[in-house]
């Protein structure tokens, strides 16, 4: 399996490819829902409150009832706006009823995710 180091940065893309192999490990199931090219640019098909800023991946855990929202940046990648709102809410739901876990995950804390996904 790659692991992040200091010496190599990976992109958005490849980290999603880091994480998704180690979360299949570790006996999780996951979600990502792609960009797709259209002539208008770079779009994902979403709809709702939650669309704009939904985050990158969802995982969960049978065995152990957990659920994990992660939104996935590079060590120098910045929220959006919408996905700011939409982890913000996500955070609060997750505070208040106990089932769910939200993060941002960077590759620099590759130790952190290893752990969440243990």
């Amino acid at each position: 399996m790659t692991t992040a180091s200091k010496a190599y940065a990976p992109n958005e893309t490849e980290f999603l490819v880091m994480v998704t192999e180690l979360a299949t490990i570790y006996g999780w199931k996951w979600a990502h829902f792609r960009v797709a090219r259209t002539k208008y640019g770079w779009r994902t098909a979403v709809s709702g409150p939650l669309g704009a800023g939904f985050p990158d991946l969802v995982l969960t855990r049978e065995r152990d009832g957990r659920m994990i929202m992660a939104e996935l940046k590079t060590d120098t990648g910045r929220l959006s706006d919408d996905q700011s709102a939409v982890l913000g809410y996500l955070m609060g739901v997750a505070r208040r009823h106990g089932w769910l876990e939200v993060h941002t995950w960077r590759p620099r804390d590759f130790d952190v995710i290893q752990a969440a996904l243990r």
